[in-house]
């Protein structure tokens, strides 16, 4: 018997729980390849093949991941998906899980997924304009002054 396909699953999953859009599925799982990757190029030295990894380090992957295939628009493109905040990557990490596509120790738990990061301050602020502090009389009269 041949398990079934990563979209077949998450087809299933979708059928009992709307909330997230296949893309973000997909993304999930993307991303805790590109995490893996990561976490063996850190520990190469304790030759590891698969490492384990927690829910703070696959939302650091994500974030990551996020970044680097989104950009500015990470936040926007999750949102879409129906990915708003860290707990929303947890459902979707114990979605896969019950259906055997992910696997955990018995410490994992969804609460690991809480309040890791903020989205705007993960996928928003990286792509502001750094305002330059102005202090001192300079930046006052600069201000008020008037053109010659």
């Amino acid at each position: 018997m041949s398990e079934p396909d990563f979209n077949s699953v998450v087809d299933i999953i979708r059928k009992e729980d709307s909330r997230y859009d296949r893309k973000a599925y997909a993304f999930v799982r993307e991303g805790l390849d590109h995490t893996v990757k990561e976490i063996e190029k850190k520990n190469r030295e304790r030759h590891r093949k698969s490492p384990h990894v927690t829910g703070p380090e696959l939302l650091q992957g994500l974030r990551a991941h996020a970044l680097d295939q989104f950009g500015p628009l990470a936040q926007t493109v999750l949102h879409d998906w129906g990915v708003r905040r860290c707990s929303d990557f947890g459902e979707i990490v114990f979605n896969l899980i019950e259906y055997g596509v992910f696997s955990k120790t018995e410490t994992d738990k969804r609460e690991d997924f809480s309040d890791i990061y903020e989205f705007e301050e993960a996928f928003v602020k990286p792509f502001l304009p750094q305002q330059p502090v102005r202090s001192g009389p300079s930046a006052a009269s600069s201000a008020t002054a008037e053109p010659a």
